[in-house]
């Protein structure tokens, strides 16, 4: 089955392509494409993962999977929530870590409780919708460690593991991450083939 994966984010079409390696889908990227991403203007991580996918697969005329994600921080209140890529107006990775860090300045350690989200949904042509969801508890630093991963990977720390997401390697992060959780929700539904369409929203 050819997919077109709805990002143009790189290191998450990385990461999908990986997780999804087993399927053996061709996978596309969106800049195959003349296809531009309407505005992320849903109010949730759900809204906007079907939107991108909904969008893109009309577009193309193929199925597509979009994945919306996003980091949640309690002493804030959820933020940035779906506003994880623009938290703050700022255009880099490192500017946005910077901002939740000033955000949080005052915040103590045992405080600093978030998760990640990340929703996948694939859509196809006809309208028809699977969605997949993933979730993973942490905590964020005071100070960013480890030179691996995107956006606030270098900030999430699990404490079970006494890593953060960019001091793990791709193998390790895809078994504990939000995205790799969904993506294993999506694996199980497949297992066998495409599921059963009564069984089109199933999540972790």
């Amino acid at each position: 089955m050819q997919v077109v994966i709805a990002t143009t984010n790189a290191g998450k079409f990385r990461e999908l392509s990986e997780g999804l390696g087993p399927l053996g889908w061709k996978l596309l990227p969106l800049i195959d494409f003349p296809v531009t991403l309407p505005p992320e203007t849903g109010s949730t991580f759900d809204d906007n993962a079907l939107m991108k996918a909904a969008f893109t697969s009309q577009k193309t005329g193929l199925p597509a999977l979009a994945d919306d994600s996003g980091l949640m921080v309690d002493a804030l209140g959820g933020e940035p929530g779906v506003y994880s890529a623009r938290y703050g107006g700022r255009s880099s990775d490192r500017d946005r870590n910077v901002y939740l860090l000033e955000r949080l300045r005052n915040v103590p350690p045992a405080e600093r409780s978030a998760r990640f989200v990340a929703v996948l949904t694939l859509a196809y042509p006809d309208g028809h919708v699977e969605s997949y969801r993933g979730e993973v508890e942490g905590v964020i630093l005071e100070a960013p460690r480890g030179g691996g991963g995107f956006g606030y990977d270098p900030l999430f720390y699990l404490p079970q593991l006494k890593k953060t997401f960019a001091e793990m390697s791709p193998e390790e992060k895809s078994r504990h991450s939000h995205r790799g959780r969904a993506l294993a929700a999506l694996l199980e539904a497949w297992k066998n083939g495409p599921p059963p369409r009564e069984v089109w929203s199933l999540e972790e």
